[in-house]
């Protein structure tokens, strides 16, 4: 083999790597998978015409890693959960495209397939979802020199029930859901929320987000623990919420009531309020518009 054909057969395979690394799946747990209940794995991935796909019945999770080029890599990464009520995940739009724009900054991203909570396959369907959010930022901050990024600039990103397991990341992560003897923090260093889900009370809260996590019949602590508004301290990570003033489906105030909470608790907050638009931003604000301003926002971080 000639010289030239040996550079170029090496640069075959270092891109191949590049590529292999810049999008991988991986299980979430190594093993077990915690408050697990043994069964068939019956996921399903479907197609939908408003939101691309679907996917429901998740009890196997994992973790798609989205690395930029080392060019331009900040250093900085956010662990993406998708919404969907608690019910189905929007995997690719609220997820894959999200993290594929962050890759375009410099941003390192990991979207969380996380468990959707069903008595039959979790032992307390309550916390499956928060355990698997916890695994993702232990696994993110303990492989961090591999994947490149700075384990102090790891944040957590939602959308809708998304945004109510991510906002629960950043107020319940002195609760030890998994790895209880761990020494990895499990603190995510910023909340990214995108028209959240964030109480569970029966004035704004979402009531169908509510009984997919907690049941039908949460008793009143509870619900409480979960309203994650109520769960606020000077030591929560900061914030950035947007959301629609128009939308029917999960109500401003959850966004109000969270960013008012971080002032009371003299955390630092930003909150963007459009004026129309409906819930997930389907036709408005634009995904340029309202990511534009993340971006800007992630800039005061530094």
């Amino acid at each position: 083999m000639s010289k030239l054909k040996r550079t170029l057969f090496a640069a075959g395979i270092l891109f191949a790597s590049i590529e292999s690394i810049a999008q991988t799946y991986i299980n979430l747990y190594p093993g077990t998978v915690p408050n697990s209940i043994s069964g068939p794995n019956q996921e399903i991935h479907a197609a939908n015409a408003s939101v691309d796909s679907l996917t429901s019945k998740v009890s196997v999770p994992g973790l798609t890693i989205f690395l930029p080029t080392k060019e331009i890599a900040t250093g900085t990464a956010v662990i993406i959960c998708p919404g969907g009520g608690y019910g189905t995940l929007l995997i690719k739009r609220e997820g894959s495209d999200v993290a594929r724009a962050f890759n375009k900054l410099g941003i390192a991203a990991f979207v969380v397939k996380y468990r959707l909570p069903d008595s039959k396959i979790m032992k307390d369907q309550s916390i499956g979802p928060i355990q698997d959010a916890q695994q993702a930022i232990k696994t993110v901050r303990a492989r961090a020199a591999e994947f490149g990024i700075d384990p102090a600039k790891i944040g957590i990103m939602g959308f809708s029930a998304g945004g109510h397991l991510a906002s629960t990341a950043g107020t319940h992560f002195e609760t030890r859901y998994v790895d209880e003897a761990g020494k990895t923090s499990l603190r995510p260093d910023f909340m990214i929320l995108i028209n959240p889900v964030i109480s569970f009370n029966d004035s704004t809260g979402h009531i169908g987000s509510r009984d997919n996590l907690l049941g039908k019949n949460a008793k009143p602590e509870k619900i409480r623990l979960f309203s994650n508004e109520l769960q606020i301290t000077k030591n929560t990570p900061p914030a950035f919420l947007v959301h629609s003033g128009a939308d029917v489906v999960v109500p401003v105030s959850n966004s109000i009531e969270f960013y008012k909470a971080l002032n009371k608790n003299g955390v630092s907050g930003a909150l963007h309020i459009y004026s129309k638009g409906e819930h997930g931003f389907l036709s408005y604000p634009s995904f340029q518009e309202w990511f534009g301003r993340v971006a800007e926002w992630m800039k005061t971080l530094n």
